[in-house]
C-alpha cells in the first residue's frame, strides 16, 4: 500500500477472567485524520487505547501504530505516540511554560524554550505562559495538557475522553485544539461518550459496543442507516448550550 492507515486493528480481544471486554474488534485509522471511537462507560474504548499505546496486552489479534507491531516493536511505538488520558496531566506548581520546558527536556529536545514559546502561541496560551498551571481553567489545563502531547511531533495521538468534567465553553476550547490537531497532520484517535463531540470533529466514527464495533463509517454513512426523514416546517427553539454561550460570550 502507498500510503497504509496510521492504525490497524483486527480481531483485538482482551479479558479479565469471565468478564470479556472486547469481543474481537477490527477498524483502521487514516493518516491526518480524526477517528472517534464512540461508546458508553464500560464499552471498551478505554482498554483499545491502552492496548494501542502498549500499556496492556492484549489476549488476541494484532494492532499496527504508524507501521510498527503493538505486540512486537513496542518501542517503536512508543517513539510514534503521545497519549492524553481523561484527567490533564500538568504540575500545578509550575507554569504552563515551564510544564511545557520541562517535558522538552525530559525528551532531550534541542532548545526546549523555543519548543514550549511555539505551543503556547498554537495553542492560544500565550498570555498564560508565565502563570502557575493552579490558575488555570479546566479548558487552559486540557489544551496545555494536549500541547504537552506534542512535543516531540508525534505522528499519532490518543486521547481518551479529553472533554470529560469540562464545561461547555472548555469543551469548545478543546474541539478547536483537536481540530489544528489534524489540520498539521496529525493522526488523531479519539475516545469520547458525547455523541455531539464524535459528530463535530470526526471524519470516521465506529461505535464500540459490549466490546465489538457495530458500526464504522463517515457521519453521512451512519446517518444513512436511518429511514428518511420526513421534512416538516418546525420552529427551532435555541438550545441551552447556545443560550449558554450566547450570555458568557457577550459579557466577556
Amino acid at each position: 500500500m502507498s500510503n497504509p492507515p496510521a492504525i490497524q486493528v483486527r480481531g483485538l480481544e482482551k479479558s479479565y477472567k469471565d468478564l470479556h471486554v472486547l469481543r474481537g474488534v477490527d477498524f483502521e485509522v487514516a493518516r491526518g485524520s480524526i477517528f472517534a471511537l464512540l461508546g458508553s462507560n464500560g464499552a471498551g474504548k478505554t482498554t483499545v487505547i491502552r492496548i494501542l499505546a502498549t500499556l496492556l496486552k492484549a489476549d488476541a489479534g494484532t494492532a499496527r501504530v504508524n507501521g510498527f507491531e503493538v505486540a512486537a516493536q513496542p518501542a517503536d511505538v512508543r517513539e510514534s505516540i503521545s497519549l492524553t488520558g481523561q484527567f490533564a496531566a500538568v504540575d500545578e506548581i509550575l507554569t504552563g511554560r515551564e510544564n511545557l520546558v520541562l517535558v522538552a527536556r525530559l525528551r532531550h529536545l534541542k532548545d526546549p524554550g523555543p519548543i514550549a514559546d511555539g505551543l503556547l502561541k498554537r495553542f492560544a496560551l500565550t498570555e498564560a505562559g508565565g502563570r502557575r498551571v493552579a490558575t488555570y481553567s479546566g479548558g487552559m489545563r486540557r489544551r496545555l495538557d494536549i500541547a504537552m502531547s506534542l512535543i516531540g511531533n508525534p505522528p499519532v495521538v490518543f486521547l481518551d475522553e479529553p472533554t470529560t468534567g469540562l464545561d461547555p465553553e472548555a469543551r469548545l476550547e478543546v474541539w478547536q485544539a483537536v481540530r489544528k490537531l489534524a489540520e498539521g497532520g496529525t493522526t488523531v484517535l479519539l475516545t469520547t461518550q458525547y455523541l455531539d463531540e464524535a459528530e463535530q470533529l470526526a471524519g470516521r466514527i465506529a461505535i464500540l459496543h459490549e466490546g465489538r464495533i457495530i458500526v464504522d463509517g463517515t457521519l453521512a454513512e451512519l446517518k444513512a442507516l436511518l429511514p428518511p426523514a420526513k421534512v416538516e416546517y418546525v420552529e427551532k427553539q435555541p438550545s441551552l448550550e447556545d443560550v449558554f454561550l450566547t450570555l458568557v460570550k457577550g459579557r466577556s
